[in-house]
C-alpha cells in the first residue's frame, strides 16, 4: 500500500486501483463490479475457481493510508470507512481463503478497521513469532563470523569491540514479554556489505506526521530517555485524537519493550539502540527550525569540536546563532519550544562526547564532557535571573562536585536568554 502519499480520498482509490489491475489482468474482472471492495472479492474468487486452490493474501503497509492521512481528520476518517469496507471482505471470502498475513505499524482496532474480522489472530506481542523480524544475537555469531572479521578489519577494531559496536547500534529489539533481543537485519547487512556503521534505517525515510505531532502537541522529548510505562492493553492500538504519541512511537520502531511488569500489567518503553535514539532526535530537530540550511551550517560536530577545542566562546557564539534563526518570540509559553531545540542539540552531540541535558532536580541544565573538560551549562530566562545568577548556581547547586575527583578540567558557564532579542543574550564563564 505504499505507493502514494494518501492526501485525500481519491489517492486511495488510486493506490487500490494500482493494485487491483495488476491482478485483474491475471485473474479477470466482473463488468458488475464498481468499488474497490466488490473487485477485491471477485479476485479471490477467481482465483480460487480458475485453480481450484484456496487463495493466499498478503498486504504489505496495509495502514500507510491511515498513517498518511493524520494530519487531516476528516479525510483519514474517509479513508478508515474505505478501508474497512476493503478489508472487511476477507471475512465473507474466507472459504476461499488459505492464509491471510497483514503487516503494517499499527492496529487501528478502536477505530474499527478490524471490527468484522474477528478471525484475525494479532501476532504482534506473541512471543512464538518474537524473532521473525531480527537476527538475534545467537544467529549474528554463528552465521555471520566471518562477515564480523571483515568488518573489525575494516574499522580497526578486534572481533568483541566490533561486536559491541554492533549490539550498541543495532540490537535491543524485543517483540513481546522476556524475549532475546533482536538487531535490525536492514541496519545490520547494510553494514556488513559497505563495511560502515551508519544509521541505515532513518535513510528509508521517518514518517513525518509523527514528528510534526511531537512538535504540535509539545510533547517533552526528554521524557523517552526515561524509559515510559503504558498499559498493556495500550501498546498494540493507537488513536490520533488522544494526542498521546507512544503507542505509535513503540509500533513504529523508536520504542521497544526494555522490561514489564506483570503484577501492573505494564510494558516499560525505551529506545532500542544508539541507531534509533539518535537518528530519532537528528530527525526531530528540523521540525523546530525554520529551513534546512540552518541545520547544514551549524551541523552538530561544529559545536563538538569547539568544545573539545577549549573554545567556548565560539561555541556559544554558534548556540547564540542557531537560536536566533528559530522564528518564535522567546515568552514563558514558547519557553518549552527552545528548550527542546536545546535538549535535542545536546542529546546529538551525545553521539560524539558524553552530554547530557538536565534529567533530574539537582542537574545543571547541560552537563558535556569532553576528554579533558568537563563543561556544566545554566540558563536563566529574563525576569527569572541573570548569567551570574545561573554562574552562581553552578556553584550553589553543587553542580560540578561529582567531577571533581578526576583530573579533567571544570569549566561553568551561565547564560541567559533575552525575551526581547528573542534568544540567547549574553553569557560569563568561568573555570
Amino acid at each position: 500500500m505504499n505507493v502514494e502519499s494518501y492526501l485525500n480520498l481519491n489517492s486511495l482509490y488510486s493506490a487500490l486501483n494500482t493494485n487491483l489491475k495488476v491482478l485483474e489482468a491475471k485473474w479477470g474482472k466482473d463488468s458488475c463490479d464498481e468499488t474497490p471492495a466488490a473487485r477485491f472479492t471477485t479476485l479471490i474468487r477467481r482465483a480460487y475457481e480458475q485453480t481450484g486452490r484456496k487463495v493466499v493474501v498478503l498486504v504489505d503497509e496495509y495502514d500507510k493510508p491511515l498513517l498518511g492521512s493524520m494530519d487531516d481528520l476528516n479525510v483519514n476518517d474517509e479513508i478508515r470507512k474505505v478501508l474497512k469496507g476493503f478489508y472487511g471482505i476477507l471475512k465473507s471470502a474466507d472459504p476461499y481463503l488459505r492464509f491471510v498475513f497483514l503487516t503494517g505499524v499499527t492496529r487501528f482496532s478502536k477505530v474499527s478497521v478490524f471490527s468484522d474480522l474477528n478471525h484475525l489472530k494479532d501476532i504482534s506481542l506473541n512471543k512464538n513469532f518474537a524473532g521473525i523480524c531480527g537476527i538475534s544475537e545467537t544467529e549474528l555469531i554463528t552465521c555471520f563470523e566471518p562477515e564480523i572479521n571483515a568488518l573489525a578489519d575494516e574499522l580497526g577494531k578486534t572481533y568483541d569491540e566490533t561486536l559491541f559496536e554492533l549490539k550498541k547500534h543495532y540490537d535491543g529489539y524485543h517483540f513481546a514479554r522476556k524475549t532475546e533481543g533482536m538487531y535490525n537485519p536492514f541496519s545490520l547487512l547494510n553494514t556488513f556489505s559497505d563495511g560502515e556503521i551508519r544509521n541505515y534505517w532513518f535513510e528509508t525515510g521517518t514518517p513525518t506526521f509523527l514528528v510534526q505531532m511531537l512538535k504540535n502537541i509539545q510533547f517533552n522529548v526528554s521524557k523517552l530517555e526515561k524509559n515510559v510505562e503504558i498499559p498493556s492493553d495500550a501498546i498494540t492500538d493507537y488513536r490520533f485524537e488522544r494526542n498521546n504519541p507512544i503507542p505509535l512511537l513503540y509500533q513504529s520502531g523508536y520504542l521497544t519493550i526494555k522490561d514489564d511488569d506483570g503484577q501492573l500489567n505494564e510494558y516499560i518503553l525505551g529506545f532500542p539502540n544508539e541507531e534509533v535514539k539518535y537518528g530519532f532526535y537528528k530527525e526531530l530537530l528540523p521540525a523546530y527550525m525554520p529551513k534546512t540550511d540552518i541545520l547544514t551550517e551549524f551541523y552538530v560536530g561544529k559545536f563538538v569540536r569547539d568544545l573539545q577545542a577549549g573554545n567556548v566562546e565560539n561555541f556559544m557564539n554558534r548556540l547564540k546563532a542557531f537560536f536566533a534563526d528559530i522564528p518564535y518570540k522567546l515568552n514563558n509559553k514558547t519557553e518549552k519550544h527552545y528548550q527542546t531545540v536545546f535538549y535535542v542539540l545536546i542529546k546529538l552531540m551525545g553521539q560524539f562526547v558524553e552530554a547530557e541535558p538536565c534529567t533530574a532536580v539537582g542537574r545543571a541544565d547541560a552537563v558535556i564532557i569532553t576528554a579533558d573538560t568537563v563543561y556544566a551549562f545554566e540558563f536563566k530566562l529574563t525576569g527569572s535571573g541573570t548569567a551570574e545568577d545561573a554562574l552562581k548556581q553552578i556553584d550553589e547547586k553543587g553542580y560540578l562536585i561529582p567531577f571533581t575527583a578526576g583530573n579533567k578540567k571544570l569549566v561553568k558557564i551561565g547564560a541567559e536568554f533575552s525575551t526581547k532579542i528573542r534568544g540567547l543574550n549574553r553569557w560569563v564563564v568561568s573555570g
